[in-house]
């Protein structure tokens, strides 16, 4: 394996370019979608290299419970640095399933309190929550076999007319129609698997508000109306009650968010040529992403065969 095995670790560095690229060039569906799917298999690709260089490392420590020739001087060979190197993944895989299993869990408990809370409220898509004064509003998974839903307070319906309530259930709709909350978990985790991944959290934080903005002005047939209703909405919403949740007034600068709505919609969702910048980030991106599954897969086998040699019958 030698020095390859570490690559998994620094390689998510390729999708920081990308990140911003990706969120003003390609077409916010694409971008959502590309970016999740880096971040996802980055995350693996790194965890699986700490579980690695773990195994090596626990088979150094006294009283552990794995083969004794798994500390022989072949098994150490294979990993550089293999004493301080598997000593201190042990405790980054610690703080990794740490931070995942409390971010799962907040997403978890935020999503059950919120179904909760609507258990006396009828049993229809759009919630309006009798609250006079916090103006918010987010798309609400379903629980099991419940539909998700649009909770709105009304507060924030007080604060819009018509044509921008209607940009708001709109950009809602879209939110859940699209399962934007599973590209947004599955980016907050992958960021705490590593934390090199912490700008792609944050622009699929943007392209997922974006898509359903452009989702909403399709709906509506009126840009302005949209970008109005995201103005008035950011000025006085207090957003989601978690940032696995989205809502009209998500993350994002809202600024460009509305500047992306006065211009002409984006283009068809099409990869740009390696020739553009945008284009080389993203290809750049995608080449670090094979390379740290191509790097990980061969750690993984080398380390098998190498643990298997050293296995007593």
């Amino acid at each position: 394996m030698g020095v390859f095995v570490f690559l998994p670790l620094v390689l998510p560095l390729t999708a920081v370019p990308v990140a911003r690229l990706a969120e003003q060039h390609l077409h916010p569906r694409l971008a959502t979608r590309f970016l999740t799917a880096l971040a996802v298999v980055l995350a693996v690709c790194s965890t699986l290299c700490l579980g690695l260089l773990v195994v090596v490392g626990t088979a150094q420590l006294p009283g552990n419970p794995l083969p004794d020739g798994w500390s022989d001087a072949e098994v150490r060979e294979a990993v550089p640095y293999d004493e301080v190197a598997g000593r201190a993944a042990i405790a980054a895989l610690v703080a990794v399933a740490v931070g995942c299993a409390v971010t799962g869990w907040r997403h978890r408990r935020v999503r059950r309190r919120a179904w909760r809370a609507l258990e006396e409220m009828p049993e229809r898509q759009l919630v309006v929550l009798p609250d006079d004064g916090t103006p918010y509003a987010y798309a609400l998974p379903g629980s099991g076999l419940e539909e998700g839903r649009i909770v709105v307070s009304s507060a924030l319906l007080d604060c819009l007319d018509p044509a921008e309530r209607n940009a708001l259930l709109a950009h809602e709709r879209a939110h859940l129609t699209n399962r934007h909350h599973r590209s947004l978990l599955a980016v907050r985790l992958a960021a705490r698997a590593n934390p090199l991944l912490r700008p792609l959290r944050a622009a699929v934080a943007y392209t997922t508000e974006r898509w359903a903005d452009e989702e909403a002005a399709r709906t509506t047939g009126s840009r302005k109306q949209v970008a109005r209703a995201i103005g008035k909405a950011a000025l006085v919403s207090r957003g989601a009650p978690t940032p696995t949740l989205a809502g009209i007034d998500g993350a994002g600068p809202v600024p460009r968010r509305v500047a992306a709505l006065l211009a002409p919609a984006p283009a068809a969702m099409t990869w740009p040529s390696v020739f553009t910048t945008a284009g080389l980030a993203v290809w750049t991106a995608a080449a670090g992403t094979v390379g740290s599954a191509l790097s990980s897969a061969n750690a993984t086998v080398t380390l098998f065969f190498v643990l298997k040699a050293a296995t007593p019958l």
